[in-house]
């Protein structure tokens, strides 16, 4: 049985609780994920800061180590220029005179051995004996670039296997030795095994699958630690890489990037040893610089997760409750405001609707009428039927009432007993007895209740409240009695209008 209820305003703000729930919720999650995402971010910068630092300091570290020991070859060189150009260095006896020679080597931990080599390239005193080994380097680049530039200074080799000992890999330090005269009397060279710096780098704990790298300027791998089967061997050429030149044109600092060797990423540090050609390179691998945070970020994304599912699940139970209330109080609202026979308004929701209609109808001073609806001889349709039939007689007027009404304005109620009231606003003479019509041919057409004869009809009574005339709102109601029981009077099934 359809309810004719007064039009509702819009339903947002019934439902705006559950909005404000939903909203603050995604709000909240929002805000949740944007806190944690910022602190992961700010984490992995501080880890990827901390790095940094870390290798930063390895990397002074083998500076510091790589300049002492370079200052103290450089010191051995010294001191043998300096006995060389002695004159009474060759009336000493040999053993002396080695003495004399490399006294500043044996004070010192060199890492190879110091040479004396006379402007033809041989090898004219020894560190490691009393008599040289015979040798002859005039081959050798180092010497041929002391022999033709006097003001070259300290030199540092490229890596070179030794021809002398069982030195294996080495580079050298080397100086030009002048006569008297200025002019050239060989070089004073001094070799480092490469494996030192091995063994340097060996004490430093760096992670498996990272490393520590020196290079010469040239781009010339010196040495590296740890060293896998698939890394570039002691001497290979990487001048030609773009990490190396990257590193090269900035002389310190850190980036990171893909290893042009395995494809992996490294946070690369990187110095230069002091004013020497020497670069030392600390790649750490992102993987094990970031392995920890990533773990952390993981625990941390995954209870932040579950943290904000939880809080749309909880928003959305919240939300489903607050429909059910919702929808709870409506039924209970319209309960409230229908009548549990008919399924039109009741009493009070009658009085509501048409107080507010009269006071509408006063400000807009536009017209309202009222239509009083009586079933015909309803006593004795009781008494025929029973009291079962004679409510399901007024069902039927009820739904044809409310389906005659159109308009969302109008509304139709249980008056009392057998009586409805129709309240139509804003309606002239010609359209409220249009309607009045309309309602009495629908109910005179209803099928006949089982095998009576006497057709179920209505007597209606049209009260019109117009802006000329001066009435209040029981007058209204007194206009719509007296002209539906004159309609009763004429004869019944017919509508009768008062106009005030």
């Amino acid at each position: 049985m359809p309810s004719r209820l007064p039009p509702q305003r819009p339903t947002l703000y019934r439902t705006h609780p559950e909005l404000i729930l939903n909203l603050g919720s995604c709000l909240a999650v929002l805000a949740i994920i944007t806190i944690v995402t910022f602190l992961l971010v700010r984490e992995k910068a501080n880890v990827g800061q901390a790095a940094a630092r870390s290798a930063s300091n390895i990397v002074q570290l083998i500076d510091t180590d790589i300049v002492r020991n370079v200052e103290l070859y450089d010191l051995s060189l010294h001191g043998l220029i300096w006995a060389i150009q002695r004159p009474e260095l060759a009336s000493v006896a040999a053993p002396l005179r080695q003495q004399l020679l490399f006294n500043q080597a044996f004070t010192v931990p060199l890492r190879g051995d110091i040479l004396w080599l006379d402007r033809n390239g041989n090898v004219a005193a020894d560190s490691t004996s009393v008599v040289p080994r015979s040798a002859n380097f005039a081959d050798s680049r180092v010497f041929q670039a002391h022999r033709d530039n006097p003001g070259l200074g300290l030199v540092i080799s490229p890596p070179f296997k030794a021809r002398l000992g069982e030195l294996d890999w080495c580079i050298s330090f080397s100086r030009r030795i002048n006569d008297a005269d200025g002019a050239f009397a060989g070089i004073a060279s001094g070799a480092l095994r490469l494996a030192y710096f091995s063994e340097l780098f060996q004490r430093l704990d760096i992670g498996r699958d990272s490393s520590v790298n020196l290079f010469n300027s040239d781009g010339v791998m010196l040495a590296r630690h740890p060293s896998l089967p698939s890394d570039p061997l002691i001497g290979a050429d990487l001048s030609e890489q773009p990490n190396f030149k990257r590193a090269m044109a900035q002389g310190n600092g850190s980036f990171t990037a893909r290893s042009s060797l395995d494809g992996k990423h490294r946070l690369y540090t990187f110095s230069r040893v002091d004013d020497l050609p020497l670069l030392v390179v600390v790649a750490l691998s992102t993987d094990e610089v970031y392995g920890s945070w990533r773990r952390t970020a993981l625990v941390v994304s995954i209870a932040t997760g579950l943290l904000c599912i939880g809080i749309l699940w909880l928003s959305l139970l919240l939300g489903r409750e607050l429909r059910r209330r919702h929808s709870a109080e409506q039924g209970l609202a319209e309960l409230a405001a229908t009548d549990s026979l008919t399924g039109l308004a009741n009493r009070r929701q009658l009085d509501q609707v048409l107080r507010r209609e009269w006071a509408r109808a006063q400000r807009s001073q536009r017209p309202l009428a009222v239509l009083m609806v009586d079933v015909d001889h309803f006593k004795a349709f009781n008494e025929r039927h029973g009291h079962q039939g004679g409510d399901e007689a007024l069902r039927q007027v009820a739904t044809t009432i409310a389906h005659s009404i159109r308009r969302p304005a109008d509304l139709a109620a249980r008056y009392g007993g057998e009586e409805f009231l129709v309240i139509v606003p804003e309606t002239d003479l010609n359209g409220v007895l249009t309607l009045a019509e309309r309602i009495r041919s629908s109910v005179e057409a209803l099928p006949p209740f089982g095998d009576d004869q006497h057709p179920v009809t209505v007597s209606i009574g049209v009260g019109l409240q117009t802006p000329e005339a001066q009435q209040d709102l029981s007058t209204l109601l007194g206009c719509a009695d007296d002209a539906l029981y004159c309609a009763k009077r004429n004869g019944r099934n017919r509508v009768e209008v008062y106009a005030g």
